[in-house]
């Protein structure tokens, strides 16, 4: 989960969110090499006070800029590419959990099971035990086990909601009338925690996800 003065991305327990780690650490430093060399190249621009007179075109120069910047950006593509295509994949899972947002709170059925539904509502803070998180508990927990393919189904019944777990680098859209769905594996136990990220709504901020994996 994501603690005070925490400017990186959470700590990842599925694959998928380690290679979108690896991903944004990657083009990270691109980006920074990027502004290091355009920052050099605009400061000797301003100090430097050789001219030449007689500089009309220069084409080589024009090429490699042209090429450079494209062969750069084949570099962020194709790995964003291939991930895109990872994220959507769907392998056989071995349980199917159905994800219902309502204003404001989202409600489960494991489908794989005859009458397995329940409400998941936040713990408001005066009702919270000391060893809970504010704002992020729930009153039922999902209970799903690690080292399995997991299928989330993704729906709304009223207004737009998104059902988000950073840690596990999931986010799908809960549309009224639509049924997405996500693949993703847990590859540790744990507590990971999420919230609705669309707005949805007066509480939009009071209707957080808890994952409770268990070997």
């Amino acid at each position: 989960m994501a603690t005070w003065a925490n400017l990186g991305l959470q700590d990842s327990s599925s694959p998928l969110m380690e290679q979108l780690n690896f991903f944004h650490d990657h083009t990270l430093l691109i980006l920074t090499m990027i502004t290091i060399l355009v920052g050099y190249i605009m400061g000797m621009l301003l100090f430097n006070k050789f001219t030449n007179r007689y500089l009309l075109h220069g084409q080589t120069i024009e090429i490699i800029w042209t090429v450079l910047p494209a062969i750069i950006l084949m570099f962020i593509a194709f790995p964003s590419l291939r991930l895109l295509y990872l994220m959507d994949e769907i392998n056989t899972p071995s349980i199917t959990l159905k994800s219902i947002g309502h204003q404001w709170y989202w409600s489960y059925e494991y489908s794989d099971f005859l009458n397995l539904e329940f409400d998941s509502y936040m713990i408001p803070t005066n009702e919270l035990e000391t060893n809970g998180f504010r704002l992020l508990d729930v009153d039922n927990r999902i209970v799903l086990p690690m080292n399995n393919q997991i299928r989330i189904l993704v729906t709304a019944t009223d207004v737009l909601h998104s059902w988000t777990v950073p840690s596990l680098g999931v986010k799908v859209d809960a549309t009224p009338g639509r049924l997405n769905q996500i693949n993703f594996l847990i590859n540790r136990p744990g507590l990971f925690f999420g919230q609705c990220s669309e707005i949805c709504g007066a509480n939009h901020s009071f209707m957080p996800i808890v994952i409770e994996s268990i070997p």
